[in-house]
């Protein structure tokens, strides 16, 4: 091989720091440990290997390097960007700097590496040689990509390489990723007649064998996928479309390939517009203007991913939706633009991807390669696994791939060319290469016979070296984050009859642009717009107690019973339970409670202390004893208003508060009796105290008291009450709560306390004015007001609140109207049996109040 004299080529120079910072080290070399003839490589850094490779300024190094019994080159775009030299040439001129770091394009280097590995360590593929290779970065750019060729046909470096000598140190090539990058690298390669496989160069152009005889690839020609576009387009019926393509020989090429497709059928070109080789801005914005107005909706693009990203950015910026976006392969399934800010503008896209396929040990390989503890450029604290997700993307491996199968194809072209029997080989007088002078224009014969599988998938190429046209249909969906999803939804596949090689499966394709409205949000639904078409409708917020949990729902689905919705409306929730609970509402009314049965309590020790005492005696200490017994009874009663109910829990409530309050009231009404018929029976002939006595009192009692018995236990034998879930009053809620069962025994107890209370009411209203110092009738009118003021209050605010409110207003009526009848019945006789003893005589309180 000729050594070649590059310094009048522009210099690309890759900082030592750069790749430092990837994890590889510059220069990068192996130690080669030979077990028979296999190698292995292990990736070190630059100091250890300062004596074997030097770094020159201008000198074009490899990214990788590994020694072989026969060695083939890698070109790929390490770095996405260049800065550009003055090429002036009245000065030395400075290198190329490469920046913008590409992680996928790194991972199929990686791929390239692992290939080769893989190919080494088998027995049965090559056995007894090794493939060793050097790897280059070509910076994305035409110009850094000719001189990365012109650097792999020389040794490690420039200076190392000796002057034409025996056959070449490279059989063959793997590159490049752009069609401009390869049509460079493959006129280079030609004069040595060097095979070159690409992994993802797609132009038509390159089919030419006449231009192009050593070019192969393992990526469709684009004449496949104009054909492709133009069917889909036609399936679809989009007969007035829009062109966007790049203004290098990829973008040209594929866009009349398609015109031509098109030509005869229905559908019409709108326009086509070219994004400049250099961006400018202004003819951009200009662009866009046109894609704007004209009303074309659906828009073919034949982009590269660095032509598309900047325009998309503008594109975005100007807001422009509305568009169905029909992508070429070079950038429907770029991850790049996966993130959920392209979804609002780019939701909706399909296109034609490359062929996914499966590489086993590839995240090993990766993650092996390049450790978490090795950290790629930024600012030096950022994994290289969390940065550069691109580069561990290998759930579904598409030209990285094609690399593995390119680098599969010269392993396998070679195992055949060595198994080559003298006296039958393909070159002349039927001879065979000699294994130790194999020449790359006699690999490239066995590249174009070669046939093998890899992974189910057959492998070879036709005379222009193109491989068979298969491609998968991606749909850009609207993943669970947000982001976007590449969706497969059909297949174009080559090898089909003509008009069959289109398979759509049109119920998985999702179109989210060229739309009136926009997709209503899970926790909405679509509501369609009165006198317009129904893809124009509104996003309606779910009712409470619905929910949508899709995207374009057409309605909201009701919670289960006992579920809700959560306040974003898109899952349901159980609902809230809720009764008196010993929460601050319930400890207030229990404590109210306890303090009032013990103030009856201590009442009814002073009672029973001074029982013989004038005031205890006249106003009839038995009736007295009854009530504060009754009255200790009701202050009780509120505890089992409070608490979770339960089956006996509701039935005791209302009828221990019924029956004891019914007894309080039965004893009030005999105590007020007795009052009046003692007044009455001063007169003469006034025989009325016979009746009222001690017996005839506990008669009217139990007789009394027994009538709310009898009501209350038939109440409780045909509809008791029984606890309830109440989720009408507030339906996020379950309430908790006590149903009365028969409301006509509740209101009919309730109403035979009233009338008691108010009988007692007017027997002491008309006993008020009777003579005494201690006329006890006056507080029994008292208290009676007391007690129907109450009980009038609860019926109402009774009524009117829900579940737990309702039974603590129950609570506090009953509370209320105890209070009530305690202090208003004994307060003043305490008042004079421990302040003001003087007046405990049977002469004071009998005395006439003076007038």
């Amino acid at each position: 091989m000729c050594r070649w004299n590059i310094s009048g080529i522009t210099a690309a120079y890759h900082s030592e720091e750069r790749y430092k910072s990837l994890g590889i080290g510059i220069p990068l070399s192996s130690n080669r440990h030979t077990v028979g003839h296999h190698s292995e490589d292990r990736i070190t850094s630059a100091p250890q290997f300062a004596d074997k490779v030097c770094m020159l300024r201008n000198s074009f190094h490899p990214g990788f390097v590994a020694q072989g019994d026969y060695v083939i080159g890698g070109i790929f775009p390490i770095h996405s960007k260049q800065d550009m030299p003055d090429l002036n040439s009245t000065y030395r001129r400075p290198p190329v700097k490469c920046n913008s770091f590409d992680p996928t394009a790194f991972r199929y280097a990686q791929t390239m590496r692992l290939a080769v590995e893989e190919i080494n360590q088998s027995t049965e593929l090559l056995p007894n040689y090794t493939l060793g290779y050097k790897i280059f970065d070509s910076c994305a750019h035409p110009l850094t990509g000719q001189r990365a060729a012109l650097a792999v046909l020389n040794g490690v470096s420039e200076d190392d390489s000796p002057m034409c000598s025996g056959a070449s140190p490279l059989l063959a090539v793997i590159g490049e990723s752009g069609s401009s990058q390869s049509i460079v690298l493959s006129r280079i390669l030609q004069p040595f007649r060097i095979p070159m496989i690409s992994y993802f160069s797609s132009c038509a152009c390159l089919s030419d064998r006449r231009k192009f005889p050593t070019f192969f690839r393992v990526i469709p020609n684009d004449d496949y996928q104009v054909k492709a576009i133009a069917q889909l387009l036609i399936r679809f019926n989009w007969t007035w479309v829009g062109l966007v393509r790049g203004d290098r020989e990829y973008g040209r090429f594929a866009a009349q390939g398609l015109l031509r497709e098109l030509q005869g059928t229905k559908v019409c070109v709108a326009y086509q517009v070219i994004i400049p080789l250099l961006y400018n801005r202004k003819r951009i914005l200009e662009i866009i203007q046109v894609m704007r107005v004209s009303s074309a909706k659906v828009v073919v693009s034949f982009l590269s991913v660095g032509e598309m990203t900047p325009f998309l950015r503008d594109y975005m910026i100007q807001n422009i939706t509305g568009i169905q976006w029909v992508a070429s392969e070079s950038w429907i399934t770029a991850s790049v633009y996966s993130g959920s800010e392209y979804y609002p503008y780019m939701g909706g896209t399909i296109g034609f991807g490359i062929r996914k396929g499966h590489i086993s040990r590839l995240i090993d390989y990766l993650q092996t390669v390049n450790p978490r503890s090795r950290l790629p450029p930024c600012s030096g604290q950022e994994s290289l696994l969390e940065q550069h997700s691109g580069y561990m993307t290998t759930s579904s491996p598409r030209v990285a791939y094609n690399v593995y199968k390119a680098v599969y194809a010269i392993a396998h072209s070679l195992h055949n060319l060595l198994l080559c029997q003298p006296g039958s080989g393909p070159f002349q007088n039927n001879s065979c290469a000699p294994s130790n002078n194999i020449q790359p224009w006699q690999l490239q014969y066995y590249l174009q016979e070669v046939t093998f599988n890899i992974a189910g998938e057959e492998v070879n190429f036709d005379l222009k070296g193109d491989s068979i046209p298969y491609y998968d249909i991606i749909n850009w969906q609207r993943g669970t984050g947000g982001n976007i999803e590449f969706v497969n939804v059909g297949l174009f596949d080559g090898t089909n009859p003509a008009g069959e090689e289109l398979v759509i499966q049109e119920d998985r394709i999702i179109w989210e642009v060229s739309v009136c409205s926009a997709s209503c949000h899970p926790g909405s639904r679509k509501a369609v717009r009165r006198g317009e078409p129904v893809c124009c409708f509104d996003c309606v917020p779910c009712d409470n107690g619905k929910i949508s949990n899709q995207t374009d729902s057409i309605e909201c689905t009701f919670c289960p019973e006992d579920f809700w919705s959560n306040q974003d409306r898109t899952a349901c929730i159980p609902k809230k339970v809720e009764f008196l609970a010993y929460d601050s509402l319930g400890i207030t009314l229990t404590v109210t409670s306890v303090v009032g049965a013990c103030l009856t309590i201590a009442v009814f020790a002073v009672f029973f202390y001074h029982k013989n005492t004038a005031v205890v005696r006249v106003n009839n200490s038995e009736l007295s004893f009854f009530i504060l017994f009754a009255l200790t009874l009701c202050f009780l009663c509120s505890l089992v208003f409070v608490g979770e109910p339960t089956s006996w829990s509701c039935m005791l409530r209302h009828t221990a508060f019924s029956i004891t309050f019914s007894l309080c009231l039965s004893c009030i009404l005999g105590k007020t009796l007795v009052v009046l018929a003692a007044f009455t029976a001063t007169r003469p002939g006034d025989n009325v105290m016979k009746w009222l006595g001690p017996k005839q009192q506990r008669v009217i009692i139990f007789s009394c008291t027994q009538v709310q018995v009898v009501t209350c236990a038939a109440w409780l034998i045909d509809a008791p009450p029984f606890p309830s879930r109440n989720t009408q009053y507030e339906r996020s809620k379950i309430i908790l709560e006590c149903s009365v069962g028969s409301s006509l025994a509740f209101w009919c107890v309730l109403g035979y306390i009233g009338l008691q209370a108010c009988l007692c009411f007017v027997l002491a209203f008309l006993a008020r004015k009777l003579p005494g110092n201690f006329n006890e009738a006056k507080f029994i009118t008292f208290s009676m007001l007391i007690f129907c003021a109450v009980w009038l209050a609860f019926i109402p605010a009774y009524i009117s609140s829900p579940g737990n409110y309702a039974d603590a207003v129950e609570s506090f009526a009953i509370l209320a109207s105890s209070f009530g009848l305690l202090f208003c019945l004994f307060s003043p006789k305490c008042y004079i049996i421990l302040l003001k003893p003087e007046k405990n005589t049977k002469q004071h309180l009998m005395a006439k109040e003076s007038k």
